[in-house]
């Protein structure tokens, strides 16, 4: 399939930071898959979002864990 100006804007990554960075219909489909916050202990500091796309960049470049660019949540958040 040739890529064609519609094939482009219905498959634009723009907004992201990186290549592994999540589309919001993405997220979309992912998001009520995620665990709900606890009413209990401690609020939620960190967005899950924010940690999928943590993991997706890790498992797209195989970086190691102490290489996780500081634009990701801290490496102790993301391993759980």
């Amino acid at each position: 399939m040739a890529w064609t100006e519609l094939t482009r804007r219905q498959h634009a990554r723009a907004g992201g930071k990186y290549a592994s960075d999540l589309t919001d219909p993405e997220w979309a489909l992912i998001a009520p898959f995620m665990p709900a916050p606890k009413t209990t202990g401690r609020p939620r500091t960190t967005s899950l979002r924010d940690v999928f796309d943590a993991i997706l960049y890790m498992a797209t470049t195989g970086c190691q864990w102490r290489m996780l660019p500081n634009d990701f949540p801290p490496v102790s958040t993301v391993r759980g």
